[in-house]
């Protein structure tokens, strides 16, 4: 878990953190407890020993609550004098990575992306709603944006932007800055051939169901690329890439190829083994919004995904 420095309201206001970082320039790794008594030799062990049980020490970007964690020719300590480090931690939601322009996160199925209209009323946690209340743990004024979504029951990669310039060159640029998107489902039905393309225009009916028609007037134009990785008892897990981003896109062209996901209620054959639809996002690589850097993330495909080939 990464670890970032937070703010916190005292009497005074928004008191910044006091940290001290020091490298470990010598030769040798040393207990943390150790270095940190050598490079605080005023320090009461007392005191080094509440720091470290409380999350107030972290090793190169990462707490460490163990006397004898190593700290290794090169690391960094730091201690954090005013209050434990803010640390991610949630059943749902893994952060994958973080800088100051977006999260990169890992969703974990049936967890809404964002809040619809009915979930807000009843206060239902998302992933927006999670990195909302963690980013403003270390400041109030910091904001989350939601760049793209995926279903409740689609699990995997996720970026938010943590200010309006990145948000804003994602998604005005989301074909170019997106790199590659790859999602593997477990299918019914044993698929004909090894890989393929499905390309029909989407549309959508006023239940918000989407379906594919061959008029160009009548929905977006999506084209989504197949290719078999496994088949048997009656099964395909298959990797889907998108060359659009159409709303329901990839369980639809799935319904399309007459193998709907498994677990697909609204386009499938109902809540299936699983009792999920089995769909993940696996890939996601794309261009820094700032920095311009490739950004690859890869998140493993559900271990139940395997069990019914």
């Amino acid at each position: 878990m990464k670890i970032f420095d937070k703010r916190n309201k005292g009497r005074g206001g928004w008191e910044p953190d006091r940290i001290l970082r020091r490298e470990n320039k010598g030769e040798t790794p040393m207990g943390l407890l150790e270095f940190a008594a050598s490079v605080l030799p005023d320090a009461k062990r007392g005191d080094l020993k509440k720091w470290l049980k409380f999350g107030h020490f972290a090793v190169d970007g990462r707490v460490a609550t163990a006397f004898d964690s190593p700290v290794s020719p090169g690391s960094v300590m730091e201690l954090n004098f005013t209050r434990p480090f803010v640390v991610f931690h949630h059943p749902r939601l893994k952060l994958v990575y973080e800088d100051d322009d977006i999260i990169v996160v890992d969703k974990g199925y049936g967890l809404l992306s964002v809040g619809t209209d009915s979930s807000k009323k009843s206060n239902v946690e998302t992933a927006y709603s999670i990195l909302r209340e963690y980013v403003k743990s270390i400041h109030p004024s910091n904001k989350i944006f939601i760049v793209h979504r995926l279903d409740r029951d689609t699990s995997g990669l996720m970026v938010f932007a943590k200010t309006m310039e990145a948000k804003e060159a994602l998604q005005h640029n989301w074909n170019n800055m997106v790199l590659e998107r790859k999602y593997v489902a477990l299918l019914d039905g044993e698929l004909e051939k090894e890989s393929g393309e499905i390309r029909s225009h989407l549309a959508e009916t006023v239940q918000h169901e989407v379906y594919s028609t061959e008029d160009p007037s009548e929905g977006k134009l999506a084209v989504t690329r197949y290719k078999v990785r496994r088949i048997g008892k009656g099964h395909t897990l298959a990797e889907f890439s998108l060359d659009t981003g159409r709303k329901n896109q990839i369980r639809v062209h799935a319904r399309d190829l007459g193998c709907p996901i498994t677990g697909d209620k609204r386009y499938g054959n109902g809540s299936g083994p699983l009792h999920r639809l089995a769909l993940h996002a696996e890939t996601l690589r794309f261009a820094h919004p700032v920095s311009r850097q490739d950004m690859n993330f890869t998140s493993p495909v559900p271990s139940l995904f395997y069990k019914f080939i």
